[in-house]
């Protein structure tokens, strides 16, 4: 592994922290957070059309710059580091590569194109609140958290005209505005229960959507209900055709195999998730990383000025070993983020072997705890102002506390890191050995 960035990496983080720096400041943050879109489109546009920012991490066939998310990652660090609104997030990097990993090749070549130019935002909308389960966190995502049987999260249902979804998710980023929702949805009922992707265009009839009150108002969150809306299946009608039963049309999966035989592994929803989840873990690590970093230096600058007892409140020995401590946890999530960018990027390229893991829920863990710390301790050291609802601390207090509660929390991000890395399988077996012997035990006396 070489830690050192390139030239092109570091002219992306220097070009990315001046167009921040000139026109997203505190005063502009809330002002764009205010308007109907959520978000600069300004800003928006500059960071697309200059910058190439939601291309990023695209392929050029695509208009895309072909870079890897190591890349995505540090240009997500530098718009944390001002919690710059933007639909980035919800298009780079949850949208285009589900659409990349599973859509057709006329699905690409006319949507990828367009998001790579920022011309078309998009977003994923899971039911209910179930986006960390849905990425595979917090646990494993094979289960029915898109709604099992006929009622509850997001229904598919294929009909002679195509197919029809009726449900509601909750939490959507940016969906009140995106042109294009990514939508997951149950399909097939108990006895042959999957769960597909599906486009649902703006606009599209019997679609609901309204902007939700969020703790954290630099990432927009949005109610959607689908009234029987119409849909495209996102990837190939023809593989998932294998599956689709012949009775009513709305079975989805026989149970003998024959779609995997003739391509259903196209359609491996929850593998594509668990895969976008890792990185997508990986850029709110980078992204809190860039927030903590941020909140930090606002501090210290603040605690150089404020003076007690005729000095400096900064010179108190105290006040020092806070933020020191503050400072080895933002370097220790740097480091978490910046190796998990470089896991992704391995495992994407297809090379890296055992070092190619996936480490996106552990750094995410690590950058959440990290900024959750660094924005305590800003709000704690700027005194009575930092306790007033206006200050920017609360800013990044308010953005902890969301993350965590979108993606988190973070026991069950460690948690799941652990069930992976299998640390406690032998733990396991010997605990359940010992009421085994005891019972053999008990059948010999």
């Amino acid at each position: 592994m070489d830690a050192a960035f390139s030239a092109e990496q570091g002219e992306i983080r220097r070009t990315l922290r001046e167009v921040i720096t000139k026109r997203c400041g505190p005063d502009e943050v809330k002002a764009a957070v205010r308007t109907p879109a959520g978000y600069d489109a300004a800003l928006w546009a500059a960071l697309a059309e200059q910058l190439g920012l939601p291309g990023l991490a695209l392929p050029d066939t695509y208009g895309g710059v072909g870079c890897t998310p190591a890349e995505l990652a540090l240009g997500c660090e530098e718009l944390g580091r001002a919690l710059a609104p933007s639909p980035l997030f919800a298009t780079a990097v949850l949208a285009a590569p589900l659409i990349l990993a599973l859509g057709t090749d006329e699905q690409r070549a006319e949507l990828l194109p367009r998001i790579a130019a920022g011309e078309l935002t998009a977003t994923l909308a899971v039911p209910g609140a179930g986006l960390a389960t849905a990425l595979g966190l917090v646990g494993d995502n094979t289960g029915d958290w898109a709604g099992g049987g006929r009622a509850g999260g997001v229904q598919a249902r294929l009909s002679e005209g195509g197919w029809r979804l009726y449900g509601q998710a909750e939490q959507v980023l940016d969906g009140h505005s995106a042109g294009l929702l990514v939508v997951a949805a149950h399909a097939g009922g108990f006895a042959r229960s999957r769960t597909l992707l599906f486009l649902v265009r703006e606009g599209a009839a019997g679609m609901v959507r309204a902007r939700q009150t969020a703790l954290d108002e630099t990432r927009t969150q949005a109610r959607v209900e689908l009234r029987d809306v119409e849909a495209e299946l996102l990837g190939d009608d023809q593989v998932v055709g294998q599956d689709v039963g012949q009775g009513d049309g709305q079975g989805v999966g026989q149970g003998d195999g024959q779609g995997d035989q003739q391509g259903g592994d196209r359609v491996d929803v929850p593998a594509a998730l668990a895969a976008v989840g890792d990185v997508a873990a990986t850029v709110v690590a980078a992204e809190a990383v860039g927030a903590a970093d941020r909140v930090m230096e606002r501090t210290v600058e603040y605690v150089k000025q404020r003076e007690q007892f005729g000095r400096a409140i900064g010179s108190f020995q105290a006040v020092k070993h806070r933020l020191a401590d503050v400072y080895v946890q933002v370097q220790a999530a740097r480091s978490a983020a910046y190796y998990a960018a470089w896991a992704a990027g391995a495992e994407a390229a297809g090379f890296g072997g055992q070092g190619a893991e996936r480490a996106g829920g552990l750094a995410l863990a690590q950058g959440l705890d990290a900024l959750r710390t660094a924005a305590s301790e800003a709000v704690q050291l700027h005194g009575g102002i930092g306790f007033t609802w206006e200050h920017e601390a609360h800013l990044y207090f308010k953005r902890a506390s969301s993350d965590e509660l979108l993606f988190g929390p973070v026991h069950r991000l460690r948690a799941r890191a652990a069930e992976r890395a299998e640390l406690f399988e032998e733990g396991v077996r010997q605990e359940a050995a010992v009421p085994h012997a005891a019972a053999e035990l008990g059948e010999a006396v």
